[in-house]
């Protein structure tokens, strides 16, 4: 029962289900790009991954200054399995779509593509 009671606090906060859902539309996202469709402090930002991070739902790499973060459960696993429970729950959540397109339009706004895959050279500053 201690993995699943950490499952649901890794969960249970806002700002983190908002981290995943995100990450789950592209494959590798800066922080600078959780900062700013988020509209939080690269802070707030860091602290949220890091506690994904420890708690084995992301992994990072650093990019120069800057971490990239992406989602790391095995395929088939637990945590797969719940991600995609998850994925499902906000298909059709509108603040979930809302942060979708916001995504979208930061992506094309910083010349990326927004389809799947890793995160180009991050132009933040």
């Amino acid at each position: 029962m201690k993995n699943e009671a950490r499952l649901f606090k890794s969960l249970g906060d806002e700002t983190r289900l908002r981290i995943l859902w995100l990450l789950m539309q592209q494959e590798e996202l800066c922080v600078c790009d959780i900062m700013e469709v988020l509209g939080i402090t690269q802070s707030k930002a860091s602290r949220h991954l890091r506690y994904l991070f420890h708690l084995g739902w992301v992994t990072d790499r650093r990019d120069g200054l800057w971490m990239n973060y992406r989602i790391s459960v095995a395929p088939g696993s637990q945590q797969d399995r719940q991600l995609r429970l998850l994925g499902e729950f906000f298909q059709d959540h509108p603040e979930a779509q809302a942060l979708k397109a916001r995504l979208k339009d930061w992506m094309e706004r910083k010349g990326k593509a927004a389809a799947p895959g890793p995160a180009m050279q991050c132009s933040c500053k």
